[in-house]
């Protein structure tokens, strides 16, 4: 039996759990403005991905670079959501 497909699936939905969070706080503390460091994290870990040599390994590493990449939909569509009152702003934060 292998269990590879049953770990890289778990970490997919782990990973993907554990971003919700982030990009929401993320959009709350900076704003939108800091989809540059998902996209750079996002292009190091996919980059990352190409030369591990264990599958699973690379397809979680790879997993979590694509989760980054994804997140900057997320912070945009999470500014609309924050405007559309579903989630709080930060009055500290400047706009």
């Amino acid at each position: 039996m292998s269990f590879h497909g049953l770990l890289i699936g778990a970490a997919a939905f782990i990973i993907i759990g554990i971003f919700h969070p982030i990009v929401i706080k993320s959009e709350y503390y900076f704003g939108k403005k800091i989809w540059p460091v998902f996209l750079g994290v996002g292009i190091i870990l996919v980059g990352i991905a190409l030369f591990i040599d264990n599958l699973t390994i690379s397809a979680i590493v790879s997993i979590v670079g694509f989760s980054s990449l994804w997140s900057i939909r997320e912070l945009f569509e999470q500014e609309a959501r924050v405007q559309k009152g579903w989630f709080p702003d930060n009055p500290k934060r400047k706009h």
